[in-house]
């Protein structure tokens, strides 16, 4: 890496910040490749590496702090975390709640066993596992579900879990027919089954991912301009290629950079 602290990124950081030097970061560490568990217990993924990029430019340490996803928001909104750092895609609902800082374009993929292909868009009848929290248990299957019951066909059956890894294995052992996560989780699931696993339908609805801040805190301008320094000396290229995420590269983050 070609990065060090850059003292007048690290001068927009809030008093408590700097006085405290780290971060806390709250994160569901369940979404290889995002953020997970080494086979050591330790939290790593591309997030991660981005995350600690940051941290340096602006002279703090991350603090990572496990949490169940639906507990991040409500967590940054109580003061207990800094920043929110679970692969969280950046829309109007949550904006409302909590300010984002955008690094990454992201959007949703299906995933079955291999086998006769499912089409996302006629999924009624089926069993699909989803995350609890997520944008596609929220908004994206509760539509689909609601269009399935207007045609008169059956409803979907969703199956919610509290982490990504259940969700997945849902799929692996034939629980359920199918999940839909974003992107960069769906493809690392099809690459770490062993064949067991494909895609279902094409990617879509792509959105930027945000790391959740405080409503109004200047920190979202610390971590805005450091990780325009990050993308400058090209760390932030190198961190995604490295884990075969590249395609979701932006190339100018902003503060609140919500498309719906």
């Amino acid at each position: 890496m070609k990065l060090g602290k850059v003292d007048k990124i690290a001068d927009l950081l809030p008093d408590n910040v700097k006085k405290a030097g780290k971060l806390i970061v709250g994160t569901d560490p369940t979404y290889k490749p995002n953020e997970f568990k080494d086979p050591d217990g330790k939290i790593v993924g591309f997030e991660v590496d981005l995350m600690n990029a940051v941290a340096t430019v602006l002279g703090v340490t991350a603090d990572y702090r496990e949490s169940v996803f639906d507990n991040i928001i409500p967590a940054i909104k109580g003061g207990t975390v800094d920043v929110g750092m679970s692969s969280f895609t950046d829309n109007k609902e949550r904006e409302q709640q909590v300010d984002f800082v955008t690094y990454f374009q992201a959007g949703s993929l299906w995933v079955q066993r291999s086998g006769p292909p499912i089409d996302p868009n006629n999924a009624c009848g089926l069993k699909v596992s989803v995350q609890t929290g997520t944008i596609q248990e929220r908004n994206e299957l509760p539509a689909k579900n609601d269009a399935c019951i207007k045609a008169g066909k059956p409803a979907i059956n969703i199956l919610r879990f509290d982490g990504q890894d259940q969700v997945t294995s849902a799929v692996v052992v034939g629980q359920a027919d199918a999940m839909t996560a974003d992107y960069p989780v769906s493809v690392y699931a099809i690459k770490d089954s062993g064949g067991k696993l494909v895609g279902a339908g094409e990617l879509f609805k792509t959105a930027p991912y945000g790391w959740a801040i405080e409503k109004g805190s200047p920190l979202g301008k610390a971590l805005l301009a450091a990780l325009q320094q990050v993308i400058q000396t090209g760390d932030y290229k190198t961190i995604l290629t490295n884990w075969d995420v590249q395609k979701g590269a932006i190339d100018k983050p902003v503060i609140n950079g919500a498309v719906n």
